[in-house]
């Protein structure tokens, strides 16, 4: 399952996968975001809030998760992941050769850090 929530007037995604990721969940997550992004022509952050991630339930889903990443990333200005995970942490590094947005690692505790360098793109 996905939670996500808005931040700054809708300027700031925040995401939460909190169970294994579903195929579904992608799908509908792109259809509370794309008006969004219609509307606003961009988002100015993404923060994946990763200290709970427990992975994608089937290939499948991994798939759904690369094509909703494929769609959004050009509509984002900086994506800040939130983790503690040694593995998630090199997960930045890999996004920035995929994505057009800046991508930087947060520790687990480093929520408000994250919100405020989303927030002053720079």
């Amino acid at each position: 399952m996905i939670e996500h929530c808005w931040h700054h007037d809708h300027d700031i995604l925040e995401i939460r996968p909190v169970a294994e990721l579903k195929p579904a969940e992608f799908r509908a997550l792109a259809a509370q975001v794309d008006p969004v992004i219609w509307e606003h022509g961009s988002l100015q952050g993404l923060l994946i809030d990763a200290r709970h991630f427990r992975g994608w339930q089937n290939f499948a889903a991994l798939v759904s998760h690369c094509v909703f990443t494929r769609n959004q990333h050009r509509h984002l200005q900086r994506i800040a992941v939130l983790s503690d995970n040694v593995l998630l942490a090199f997960m930045p590094q890999l996004l920035n050769h995929f994505v057009a947005a800046e991508v930087r690692p947060f520790p687990g505790s480093g929520e408000e850090a994250a919100l405020a360098w989303l927030a002053h793109p720079g």
